[in-house]
């Protein structure tokens, strides 16, 4: 069989990575200093990574993220009150193990949809499915399913993610069916799956916020006191950065 013969089965076999392995090696010649079974490993090799990188792919662009962030990208500077050592344990994914919640509180422009953006990143690239909301849009969403019938399966939907990440919360007031809804999402979650919240609202001004005493408490015993927190200080980065796309990156 001759070489593009074999290029043509690897496209028709969807080996995207081997093909490409496969033609880089031809050009170079790079096989000839190589045993059958490095080659075969080589070829494989290229294989998996192309699948991985495929699959983290998929889930940045399930999970919707409001800015395209990395960890590598945090600004620790001084002033925002952000401990390196507290992000680096939070990088490595071991909280989503757990089952672990991160709380990221602090006023308008500090980072904080940058900063729950860039953990969002890493737990794709660490292989867990994760999506992103802005708070106040999903419960619009969630509002929409209830009338059209499609509410157990967004919900459902919402509970299988290994991380849930909620922005800006606490913007939009919260009636008694956001409330409700809110408390189902945190329910199904408790002890199950991690959840991100970001909001420019004291965590000490939430029982307030969510009004009706029983559904306040049942959510914050869920979630506040079993939390990482992140407070973030300092001025506005926005304010720092006069080019548009430094402010977005940083909003």
């Amino acid at each position: 069989m001759s070489n593009n013969e074999t290029i043509t089965k690897m496209k028709n076999l969807r080996l995207q990575g081997m093909r490409k392995a496969f033609e880089a090696t031809l050009e170079t010649r790079e096989f000839q200093g190589m045993t059958q079974d490095e080659f075969i490993s080589y070829l494989v090799q290229h294989e998996w990574e192309h699948r991985v990188n495929q699959r983290i792919s998929a889930g940045i662009y399930r999970a919707k993220f409001r800015y395209q962030a990395y960890v590598e990208h945090i600004d620790f500077g001084q002033g925002r009150n952000l401990d390196k050592n507290m992000m680096m344990r939070l990088v490595d994914g071991s909280y989503i193990e757990k089952k672990e919640h991160v709380i990221v509180t602090g006023p308008a422009g500090v980072g904080k949809s940058f900063l729950v953006s860039a953990l969002g990143h890493q737990a794709c690239a660490q292989g867990y499915r994760v999506m992103y909301y802005n708070t106040a849009k999903l419960f619009t969403k969630l509002k929409m399913a209830k009338g059209d019938g499609t509410y157990a399966k967004e919900i459902n939907r919402i509970e299988k993610q290994d991380l849930l990440i909620l922005d800006d919360f606490g913007l939009q007031p919260l009636d008694q069916q956001i409330r409700l809804a809110l408390l189902e999402i945190i329910e199904d979650r408790h002890d199950k799956r991690s959840t991100i919240i970001a909001s420019q609202i004291p965590v000490n001004k939430w029982h307030e916020l969510l009004e009706e005493q029983t559904i306040a408490d049942a959510i914050l015993d869920r979630i506040v006191h079993t939390s990482h927190r992140i407070e973030l200080q300092g001025e506005s980065l926005r304010k720092k950065q006069p080019n548009k796309q430094n402010k977005i990156a940083n909003a």
